[in-house]
């Protein structure tokens, strides 16, 4: 006769059956979780498997893991989860009741409103407009002692300006980079009183005057006035337009919740992208054996000097007088990039999507269970706060092996090419990022626009890693610029 299974040494301090951390491993683990979060879930997920609770006082917290656990929560039961979470919560001081954090009808509704702005025909505007972006990141890199920048700033201010010209029809770095920099510090700002909140529950309530309070409220007052100034042109337009503005403006929403989706826009929109592009272009300039590989391929579909040419031959349309680059064929060299363009970069879109899944922008997805549920076998009563980590599930042997290496035949050729399964950067389900194609297209265009005539080396170390609400560089990303040879002419 089997012996008896031994109690759980945490069953005294979490009703969800299954092991983890004890009161007294928390305590301990509370200065590194404020510090660096990303290797105590890292640890975490790998001591105690895929549905780990954590001793909490009032309703359970899970972080889950596994494939199945996390398909059940955002996609096979999304309905059975909501966002009252913390980091919701917090998300919401800045960004009011947005697509980031309502749930529900309000949701859809808003989501219904937008969508249209979002479809694939609005792709080649986007393509345009991140030619234009890149440009600008170019004309920094060129100006630069020593072609040396901070590309996390750089590129925080071009997304903003793609961000601007494609969703609202707007130029939120219009008035230069002193503009740019206004902007992108408030998100900076807002996003830190957020994350300290979100990290902090001690932390004093809204309302009360306190330094963090007034922090928010300053920056809150320089998204408002940005926002209100593009409603205020676009109506003396009078006509609302196609674009993400325009449709909220003839959606029928109220002032304040047009202000809600436009900041949520403008922080989700540019923060997320800039992230991972900062971070992709460091690997590239730690892999030039990788560089080598895109260098090839935008060789062969930019180098004939033809601007525009589609996959078939046909013509396409090239952005004209882009900042810092061509608007057309160089004599032995690479002309820009366009929309037609994208689906001829394979290797360059593999980049992309290896980047996302080393450092995911969206680190950490919470949820909370509506009503009980069973995840992995494990049941879980109604109210447990469940916790998902993209940086984590990302760095799952069985689902990539050699996880923390840079690979990018990982998506090439098949299965590969095909497969997603474990891959999160954006969520999944019906809550998938409504802006996923956006950024990829933005991404690809900017990297191959970027790289077609020079390439990248590392000015020093590689930065720590800031688990804020995206990842950031810890004292940004400094990376050197250099001209590589221009492509011979073809005969």
């Amino acid at each position: 006769m089997s012996a008896p299974p031994a109690p759980r040494r945490n069953a005294r301090f979490t009703e969800v059956d299954a092991d983890g951390p004890l009161p007294w491993h928390m305590v301990a683990a509370v200065p590194r979780i404020l510090s660096d979060a990303l290797p105590f879930l890292e640890e975490t997920a790998a001591r105690y498997g895929d549905v780990v609770p954590f001793p909490m006082n009032g309703r359970p917290a899970v972080l889950v893991d596994g494939p199945a656990g996390v398909r059940r929560v955002l996609q096979d039961n999304h309905r059975g989860y909501g966002k009252e979470t913390i980091q919701y919560t917090s998300l919401a001081l800045v960004t009011g009741a947005g697509l980031l954090t309502t749930d529900g009808e309000v949701w859809r509704a808003h989501r219904r409103a937008v969508q249209p702005a979002f479809h694939r025909d609005t792709l080649a505007h986007v393509a345009a407009e991140s030619v234009r972006a890149a440009g600008l990141v170019r004309e920094e890199w060129d100006a630069a002692p020593g072609r040396v920048v901070d590309v996390d700033d750089v590129l925080m201010r071009a997304t903003l300006h793609v961000v601007g010209r494609t969703l609202f029809g707007a130029d939120l770095v219009d008035g230069g980079a002193a503009e740019g920099h206004r902007l992108v510090g408030a998100v900076h700002e807002a996003l830190e009183v957020v994350m300290r909140r979100a990290t902090r529950p001690w932390t004093a309530p809204p309302g009360v005057p306190t330094p963090t309070a007034r922090r928010l409220t300053r920056s809150r007052a320089t998204l408002d006035e940005a926002c209100a100034a593009m409603v205020r042109s676009r109506r003396a337009q009078r006509e609302p337009g196609h674009d993400v503005l325009g449709l909220l403006l003839a959606s029928g929403m109220t002032d304040g919740e047009v202000r809600d989706e436009l900041v949520t826009l403008v922080i989700a929109g540019h923060e997320t992208v800039a992230a991972s592009l900062t971070w992709t272009l460091r690997l590239l300039a730690e892999h030039p054996e990788v560089v080598a590989r895109v260098h090839a391929e935008l060789d062969a579909v930019l180098g004939d000097g033809t601007p525009g040419s589609a996959p078939d031959g046909t013509p396409g349309s090239a952005p004209g007088g882009t900042p810092g680059g061509t608007s057309g064929g160089t004599p032995g060299g690479t002309r820009s990039v366009t929309w037609q363009d994208v689906a001829r970069l394979p290797v360059v879109r593999a980049v992309v999507d290896e980047g996302l899944r080393l450092y995911p922008p969206a680190w950490v997805i919470t949820r909370r269970a509506l009503a009980d549920d069973v995840v992995d076998g494990v049941p879980l009563p109604a109210g447990t706060l469940v916790i998902l980590s993209p940086w984590v599930h990302h760095r799952r042997a069985d689902l990539w092996p050699d996880p923390t290496r840079f690979d990018v035949d990982r998506w090439l050729g098949e299965p590969a090419g095909g497969r997603r399964e474990g891959y999160i950067p954006f969520g999944a389900g019906p809550r998938l990022c409504i802006g996923r194609d956006f950024a990829v297209v933005e991404s690809v265009v900017v990297l191959a626009e970027l790289l077609r005539d020079r390439t990248v080396a590392p000015a020093g170390p590689r930065p720590g890693v800031v688990a804020s609400v995206t990842l950031r560089p810890r004292g940004g990303m400094h990376l050197a610029a250099r001209p590589r040879r221009p492509v011979p002419p073809r005969p």
